[in-house]
């Protein structure tokens, strides 16, 4: 298992929020829409995004994410990528257009989530257009789900739209033909540092191709738990709890593990 770092941006600076409060817009597709609302914030710096990546750089951290919380983030996510080039993976509302643009800029990888989904399903002609533009090798397919009636669904539009694609091993057999990894961020859990959704990660197991989990990391008991769980096939995103970010984990201990992970 490895332990990816993240930096999220939202209006150009490094947060951490609760995944669930992104949003306004829908809820469940059918209803009707709702005003737009400041999401929880639990983490923002003045510190800049390319300051975190240089320190990943330093640590060997390797394989993290860039993600953009919207608009108004391009400069700050391009810093972080001309900072740590080939070390960290670009999302947010990244598409056929943009896409080269970050991976010039340091990119290893883009992330895709909205742009291959469309009226809550998957646009076959999308997905083949980015991985035609991309490269199935330097592709993440952006998997983030929440639960409804006992199981997990991909989410899309700032993670309020419900999609029909559930998750589950057939579906990571199919999308896995498409892309080099998943990233997964169990949304109903993400910024709450309340514990990891281990029946999410007990259905992601068994991907045919490197996953990352994310979401609600509180202790090193999650951590242990991830890595017994996932076999060491699901590699673990840690974010409020750092105390990169205000929480109690300390960054130096997990870059000491990791270390410890890849010497053994």
């Amino acid at each position: 298992m490895r332990l990816r770092p993240c930096i999220d941006l939202r209006d150009g600076h490094v947060v951490q929020i609760v995944g669930g409060s992104l949003a306004a817009s829908v809820a469940r597709q059918g209803e009707a829409s709702g005003p737009e609302r400041a999401p929880i914030v639990n983490f923002t710096t003045e510190r800049s995004a390319a300051v975190y990546a240089r320190r990943y750089r330093a640590d060997g951290m390797r394989g993290g994410h860039v993600i953009s919380l919207g608009a108004g983030n391009q400069d700050a996510a391009l810093s972080a990528l001309r900072a740590f080039p080939g070390g960290l993976q670009m999302g947010g509302g990244v598409t056929p257009e943009n896409a080269e643009m970050y991976l010039e800029a340091g990119a290893s990888h883009v992330i895709v989530t909205s742009y291959v989904f469309r009226e809550g399903r998957i646009d076959t002609e999308r997905l083949d257009r980015i991985m035609a533009t991309v490269g199935k090798p330097r592709l993440v397919l952006d998997l983030s789900c929440r639960k409804r009636d006992g199981e997990y669904w991909v989410v899309t539009d700032r993670w309020q739209r419900f999609t029909d694609v559930k998750i589950e091993s057939r579906t990571l057999q199919s999308l896995s033909s498409y892309c080099n990894e998943f990233l997964v961020h169990a949304v109903d859990v993400e910024g709450k540092r309340a514990g990891v959704d281990m029946d999410l990660i007990e259905r992601l197991v068994n991907s045919p191709i490197p996953l990352t989990y994310a979401g609600g990391v509180a202790s090193w008991a999650d951590i242990d738990r991830v890595q017994a769980l996932g076999a060491g096939r699901v590699d673990l995103t840690i974010g409020s709890a750092l105390d990169l970010f205000g929480g109690n984990l300390r960054y130096r201990d997990l870059v000491a593990w990791q270390q410890r992970e890849t010497a053994s």
